[in-house]
């Protein structure tokens, strides 16, 4: 069932100095428990698993991951066992997403830097797979062509004109979703989180193909946002987040929407869209991952906790 996420306009001397309007998906509003894209990309997985009778939801992510977070709830949610290969040694006290992770009902295991490398190795998946009841398997960052076919629908419940939609880019399953929704239609920009993004073009363009049979030509990619890499960020950044949630009441994210949108902003300096455009930037989610952020960086953010 598609559900429909509300937009947010935004109010900025920046848009109406340059004639632009800028509305927020506030996909982060979609679904308590399960924000986000990540609810996108698990509805069609977690019928399939229901479908195939499948008792445990296995699949792979980083000590910080949204997606393990979101799978954990969702297995809470809808009757799954879960667990988790968490990449890295084990380290006590959890930080609060893996806590998280554990309330819900998730077991841990833990993978070397070497064996989680085979972590799409089908002879290793195999063996991991032994170890749980009826599993179903979902890939880290949880992109695959039912995870695409969810994202489609980013696009296609959008009740509202557009002229570009801006998304942030981890793995490229949200992106080849709005792609594939799109279809032809409008501008599709996607901002890769990761330093030396651009082998989302490949990704994306694969994923695009497998799940439509088409090749679009309407999107690109952004690729100077990422602040020095994944989970990587500069005081410029957080000073914008920060501005931004004064501004507008709305919590981004330091891996995803935060480059994102300051990307977004960056280009509408620069005059990158005419006089009239009408941009959505995708708000998804990721708010969960600022706790552990700001431990593990040991930033003192008073903003954090009471932002949405």
């Amino acid at each position: 069932m598609s559900q429909t996420s509300p937009l947010q306009l935004l109010t900025d001397p920046l848009l109406h100095d340059k004639g632009v309007t800028l509305r927020v998906l506030r996909e982060d509003l979609l679904r308590p428990g399960i924000p986000g894209n990540k609810w996108r990309k698990l509805k069609y997985n977690l019928q399939a698993a229901r479908a195939q009778q499948c008792e445990t939801l296995v699949t792979f992510g980083g000590a910080f991951s949204n997606h393990i977070a979101a799978v954990a709830a969702a297995g809470k949610e809808f009757g799954f066992a879960t667990m988790g290969y968490i990449r890295g040694e084990e380290t006590l006290p959890l930080n609060p997403t893996l806590q998280y992770a554990t309330a819900c009902g998730m077991q841990l295991r833990y993978l070397g830097r070497t064996d989680y490398r085979l972590r799409q190795d089908p002879g290793f998946q195999a063996e991991i797979l032994k170890t749980a009841s009826k599993p179903y398997l979902l890939p880290e960052g949880g992109t695959n062509l039912l995870a695409v076919q969810g994202c489609t629908e980013i696009v296609t419940d959008l009740r509202e004109p557009w002229d570009v939609l801006c998304v942030a880019a981890g793995t490229g399953g949200t992106l080849a979703g709005m792609v594939a929704g799109a279809a032809g239609q409008g501008r599709v920009i996607g901002f890769p989180a990761l330093k030396g993004g651009e082998f989302l073009k490949q990704e994306v363009t694969g994923l695009v193909q497998a799940s439509t049979g088409h090749t679009f030509q309407n999107w690109e990619l952004q690729t100077h946002y990422h602040f020095g890499g994944y989970a990587k960020h500069t005081p410029e950044l957080l000073t914008f987040i920060q501005a931004f949630h004064a501004q507008h009441a709305i919590l981004l994210d330091p891996v995803y929407t935060g480059k994102m949108l300051y990307g977004v902003y960056d280009l509408i300096r620069q005059d990158s869209f005419p006089r009239g455009t009408q941009l959505v930037a995708v708000h998804t989610g990721g708010q969960q991952g600022w706790a552990g952020y700001a431990q593990r960086y040991k930033l003192a953010l008073d903003f954090i906790s009471d932002g949405q």
